[in-house]
């Protein structure tokens, strides 16, 4: 759909192309289209999701003649599962993930649903919760595979252009910096009420619209796509494609969407760049993760009201970073591996 999925996929559409597999890459968004563009658009053909009306999809298959097609989470759309079914073409669902506001929803069209999901040739889930509303709605050959978003996380302490992108900005490497991504409005004044006054903050928001708002909160600020530069601390990432460099800048990193009424974003690739991260109550989408990664104390996660006083602590305490950053990264290697299991469920129903 978007971005986030569109990362999710990193790995395998590598490991697809190794198997010489021609793969064609559909999302819905603006945002993610253009981040498939910037990862695959060398190698890789990239498109919109056709709307699901069966003209479009006829055309959509036609054209493509696809081998199989793989629903990235659960994108389960009646016309394409239909006539890719009728043409003999098999649809797997990988990475699924079932929120419950969604099964909500879907209960109400069980019926319907029931004969859409029976043609689907095999359903991939993140966890077993998520397996279990699908068979409640009729999935069948569902199994429990894992998320592929721990794959997709490099272990590493540097990162290419980071240093280019904190000259850019202006950033002062001497002096602390927390960096808050795929934010909202709100959470840029969270965070700017949470910091202490000599500590810097890099604010990425997690929508275009929301660019200029940001700048406005943040003023005087440094904005990645502006000529404009002044002294500040104060610094806005407008750009897609960069959110690694600037967690790899970071002394503590603060995981957008959770501290505002939404449902929370990826902390992953942040702790294991070995930064300490905060995450705030609202993680629905990242439940499993976050749930593992705050067990092992690999992960802080808190309310608003106590953002300012978490963030103060690590500031103050190395020793608790290095542990953060040693025991979420350990639970990283430990849950990898699903990316695998997906490519082999595609090719176990490739013709």
């Amino acid at each position: 759909v978007s971005v986030g999925e569109v990362n999710a996929i990193r790995t395998l559409v590598s490991e697809l192309k190794e198997r010489s597999f021609d793969v064609v890459i559909c999302v819905t968004t603006d945002t993610g289209l253009q981040r498939a563009k910037e990862l695959f658009g060398h190698d890789h053909t990239i498109t919109r999701y056709p709307v699901d009306f069966s003209f479009s999809i006829r055309r959509f298959l036609n054209r493509t003649k696809p081998t199989v097609i793989a629903l990235v989470e659960l994108e389960v759309w009646p016309n394409l599962v239909g006539m890719s079914f009728s043409n003999g073409i098999p649809v797997v669902v990988i990475n699924g993930r079932l929120s419950e506001r969604s099964y909500r929803r879907y209960k109400f069209a069980r019926p319907f649903l029931q004969n859409t999901f029976s043609k689907l040739s095999a359903i991939g889930m993140q966890n077993e919760l998520y397996a279990s509303r699908v068979r409640d709605l009729g999935g069948q050959n569902v199994t429990v595979e894992g998320t592929m978003k721990w794959d997709n996380a490099v272990v590493t302490d540097e990162v290419d252009g980071a240093s280019d992108l904190a000259e850019n900005l202006g950033i002062d490497r001497s002096k602390p910096l927390v960096v808050i991504g795929s934010s909202t409005p709100e959470e840029h004044n969270l965070l700017l009420s949470a910091i202490p006054e000599q500590v810097q903050l890099l604010c990425a928001p997690r929508r275009p619209e929301w660019f200029d708002e940001a700048e406005q909160t943040l003023a005087p600020c440094n904005r990645r796509t502006s000529k404009e530069r002044c002294k500040t601390s104060r610094f806005l990432l407008d750009t897609f494609g960069e959110l690694d460099k600037a967690y790899s800048l970071a002394d503590i990193v603060v995981i957008g969407r959770s501290f505002a009424p939404m449902h929370g974003s990826d902390p992953v690739q942040p702790i294991a760049f070995g930064k300490p991260t905060i995450i705030g109550p609202n993680v629905s989408d990242f439940e499993d993760m976050v749930h593992l990664l705050t067990e092992g104390e690999g992960l802080i996660q808190c309310y608003k009201d106590h953002l300012a006083a978490q963030i103060r602590e690590l500031l103050e305490d190395q020793n608790k970073c290095e542990t953060l950053a040693r025991n979420g990264r350990a639970i990283i290697a430990s849950q990898q591996g699903a990316t695998r299991r997906y490519e082999q469920l595609i090719m176990d129903n490739t013709p």
